[in-house]
C-alpha cells in the first residue's frame, strides 16, 4: 500500500524499534518526523539520509518526551500528524522496594504520559484530515508481567488501557488506535546485551540467547524492527480499518503462554 502524503510522527526514533518503524513507514510513502532527546548532527544526517533513501520528507525534531509540554510542543512543530507512533521508553530493573523514585518517574512520564500529551494534540490534526492512525509501541508486559520491572509493566499496561479509550472515543471516525505488543526484539541495545549474558551464566551466545534472553519467547528468535514496523504499516492499510482499541502481539508466542 501506498502512505503517499500522510506525515507519521515516529517518538523516540533514532534507534532501535522506532528507527525500524519509521523506515518502513517511509517506504510505504509516508514523510516521517524522526525524534530524540537528543540535538546531534548525527541526528539531523539520520534525516537526510532517510529521505535520499526512499524519496520522502523526512526532519528531525529534538523533544524530552519526560516533559508533557515538549512533548505537545513536538506534534505541534511537525504541524501535521496523520500517523502517530509512540514508541519513546526507556527501562529500569529492580525490586519494587528499592526502585528509584526519580527512575519510577522518568519511566512513566516517558512510556506512559509522554503518549498523553503526544495524542491529545495529534488527534484533532487527524480529525481536520479526515483520516489518522495512532499506533502505540506496548510490550507483551503491557499484557503479562515480569519482576523487577514494576515501573515498565506499570505504564506499559496503561498504554494498552489509554489505547482502549482512545479506540472507543474515534471509533466513529475514519482515525483508529491500537497497541503493537512486541516481545523481545533484535535492537543494538539487546545485541550489546548478549556477551555479558552469556559471561554472566557461563553460557555460549547461542546458550544464552535461547535460555536466559528468550527464555518465555516460546518462538526462541527475536522479532526483527522490520516486522515491528511491517506490522505498523498494515495498521495504517485499508484492511485494519475496522481493527480498532486493540492490541496486536508480536511476541513468538510469549502471551499464549
Amino acid at each position: 500500500m501506498s502512505l503517499k502524503g500522510k506525515t507519521a510522527v515516529v517518538t523516540g526514533s533514532n534507534s532501535g524499534i522506532g528507527l525500524g518503524v519509521a523506515r518502513e513507514l517511509a517506504k510505504a510513502g509516508a514523510d516521517i518526523v524522526l525524534n530524540s532527546f537528543t540535538e546531534r548532527d548525527e541526528d539531523h544526517q539520520l534525516a537526510k539520509d532517510m529521505a535520499a533513501e526512499f524519496g520522502v520528507k523526512v526532519r528531525y525534531i529534538k523533544a524530552d518526551l519526560s516533559k508533557g509540554d515538549e512533548a505537545r510542543a513536538l506534534i505541534e512543530q511537525a504541524g501535521v500528524c496523520d500517523i502517530l507512533v509512540n514508541n519513546a521508553g526507556i527501562q529500569h530493573v529492580a525490586p519494587i522496594d528499592e526502585f528509584p523514585v526519580a527512575k519510577w518517574d522518568a519511566i512513566i512520564a516517558i512510556n506512559m504520559s509522554s503518549a498523553f500529551h503526544t495524542t491529545a494534540v495529534a488527534l484533532p490534526m487527524m480529525r481536520k484530515a479526515g483520516w489518522g492512525r495512532v499506533i502505540n509501541i506496548a510490550s507483551a508486559h503491557g499484557l503479562t508481567a515480569s519482576p523487577y520491572k514494576s515501573a515498565y509493566v506499570t505504564a506499559k499496561h496503561g498504554i494498552v488501557g489509554m489505547t482502549k479509550t482512545v479506540g472507543l472515543e474515534t471509533a466513529k471516525e475514519p482515525i483508529t488506535a491500537n497497541a503493537i505488543c512486541p516481545g523481545y526484539v533484535h535492537t543494538p541495545l539487546v545485541e550489546a546485551q548478549i556477551p555479558d549474558t552469556a559471561k554472566k551464566y557461563n553460557m555460549t551466545e547461542e546458550e544464552a540467547v535461547e535460555k536466559i534472553i528468550l527464555d518465555r519467547q516460546p518462538s526462541k528468535q527475536f522479532a526483527t524492527v522490520e516486522q515491528i514496523g511491517g506490522t505498523a504499516v498494515f495498521l495504517c492499510s485499508d484492511a485494519a480499518e475496522q481493527i480498532t482499541g486493540t492490541t496486536i502481539s508480536v511476541d513468538g508466542g510469549w502471551t499464549a503462554l
